[in-house]
């Protein structure tokens, strides 16, 4: 008499957990309810464009998001042009984070700390609001996810050089998406450091690091000759580093729960450098030339989601002795707690009025107050985008101050004739409808074409219909 014996079931892997948790979290009210702001309107309209088109448009603006605007140019062109096509692959790239981060984790200090840092992940305030963009720090954050993963699994020495090949592949990929994120390698060198790696590591990872440089260095050097579309960047100020410094102090207190010490790989060698050096690396940078926006070094939220899991751990292994049972549902507490002290600022995240703008909502209002051959003038002329995203519109309309358009001229908004001839033309008009900013949105202009626009209106022109709605204006004036 034979008997068989059954295999034993394998356990799902822990990382998924998370993954599933972020996509749901993603998935959750992705449209926005049909809202479009105007950093996405600017993926959309050059996602519309031909290879060749984006191409020549990079020649002149964007090329630090190349790589990003031909992903979505081949998205739009497989799965159709909407916002779930546009703001997906953010989702599955925060998911894919989530999964790193809890793969980490679970190395570093078990399976709470990789659960909790897996699934504080897409909480976090700064992520849900990118979890949901349709722009390229997403997929940032999961190339430095998967090179954090490699490079803690070659520092405990499962890998050779294939491996190391992945991590300057994983590398340079964040750095194709957005060359900031190559503030992730000094991260990493910390980390080498404070773990005592050995010299056959760190000289491995020095010759990786070397190849995704060299790799990226090109786009560096390219976008530096693009570096006036980032001029409205204002400069560093003491109220703009609050935040940052509430995030390194909240890392720091939280590292303290891993026990860090020098000479071991942890949850606090590797997500304290991973907080802290980018974020700090930024605000150098930004010293000598205005660039602090935290998207920039949006990967550095991996760091203190991988730290949030070391206290979820920590305060496991404090509970179990005492309490066994129950230290078994602290960290699923803990979740729970989170999400509803945080309810408020996802559903916020979710509404239109998240964002500074909304470049679909002003469409409506177009068709209510135009009339058939009126003059259409955009103030500034970046506000040509809701005709871009919405070209139906705008159908009758004459832009009297364009001269070649944002496809001819291989721009995101055209190229405008001279001031004095922009003015001759609005004077010419009896009726001009105006596109512009609400007042809470509108930032200063000091180009000379756009203060021209406002003085002709302010000085010759009446309003006759005015509608403002989430961010945009559109005003019917009147010559006198």
């Amino acid at each position: 008499m034979s008997s068989s014996v059954r295999a034993p079931r394998r356990a799902a892997p822990l990382w998924l957990v998370p993954a599933l948790w972020t996509l749901a979290l993603g998935l959750w009210g992705l449209s926005r309810q049909g809202s479009l702001w105007r950093d996405e309107a600017a993926t959309w309209q050059v996602a519309l464009r031909s290879g060749a088109d984006i191409r020549a448009l990079l020649g002149h603006v964007d090329a630090v998001h190349g790589l990003y605007y031909l992903l979505m140019h081949g998205l739009f062109d497989w799965f159709g042009p909407t916002t779930t096509t546009l703001r997906l692959p953010s989702v599955l790239a925060v998911a894919v984070a989530a999964a790193c981060v809890a793969a980490v984790g679970e190395r570093l200090a078990g399976r709470w700390a990789g659960l909790g840092g897996g699934m504080v992940l897409g909480l976090l305030p700064a992520v849900q609001f990118y979890l949901q963009e349709g722009r390229p720090y997403a997929l940032v954050a999961a190339g430095t996810g998967v090179a954090t993963l490699l490079l803690v699994t070659l520092v405990q020495g499962h890998g050779g050089w294939g491996r190391w090949a992945a991590y300057a592949g994983a590398v340079l990929c964040g750095a194709l998406l957005n060359w900031f994120s190559l503030l992730v390698l000094p991260a990493h060198l910390v980390t080498l450091v404070w773990s005592g790696a050995g010299r056959r590591v760190a000289a491995r990872w020095a010759v990786a690091s070397a190849g995704a440089v060299a790799g990226a260095l090109p786009l560096v050097l390219f976008t530096a000759e693009q570096a006036g579309q980032v001029s409205w960047i204002p400069p560093l100020t003491w109220h703009m580093l609050v935040g940052p410094g509430v995030l390194l102090a909240l890392g720091a207190l939280a590292a303290l729960a891993d026990r860090p010490g020098a000479g071991r790989l942890s949850v606090a060698s590797v997500g304290l450098p991973l907080l802290a050096v980018p974020q700090l690396g930024l605000v150098a940078v930004s010293l000598g030339k205005p660039l602090f926006l935290d998207r920039y070094v949006l990967f550095s939220m991996l760091g203190l989601a991988l730290l949030a899991g070391g206290v979820c751990a920590a305060a496991v292994r404090a509970a179990a002795p005492r309490f066994p049972v129950a230290s078994r549902w602290l960290v699923p507490g803990l979740l729970v707690c989170v999400v509803a002290a945080l309810l408020p600022q996802s559903l916020a995240k979710r509404s239109p009025s998240s964002r500074v703008d909304d470049v679909l909502a002003m469409a409506a209002d177009v068709r209510r107050l135009k009339e058939p051959g009126v003059a259409v003038v955009f103030l500034p002329s970046a506000r040509r985008d809701a005709r871009q995203v919405s070209p139906g519109a705008f159908t009758g309309l004459r832009d009297i101050a364009l001269v070649r358009g944002p496809l001819a001229s291989g721009t995101l908004s055209g190229v405008e004739a001279a001031p004095d001839r922009i003015r001759a033309a609005m004077l010419a008009e009896r009726r001009i409808l105006l596109v512009t900013d609400a007042p809470e949105a509108a930032r200063t202009e000091h180009a000379r074409r756009e203060r021209v626009k406002a003085a002709v209106l302010r000085e010759h022109f009446g309003i006759v219909a005015d509608a403002r709605v989430r961010g945009r204006r559109v005003t019917l004036y009147e010559r006198r």
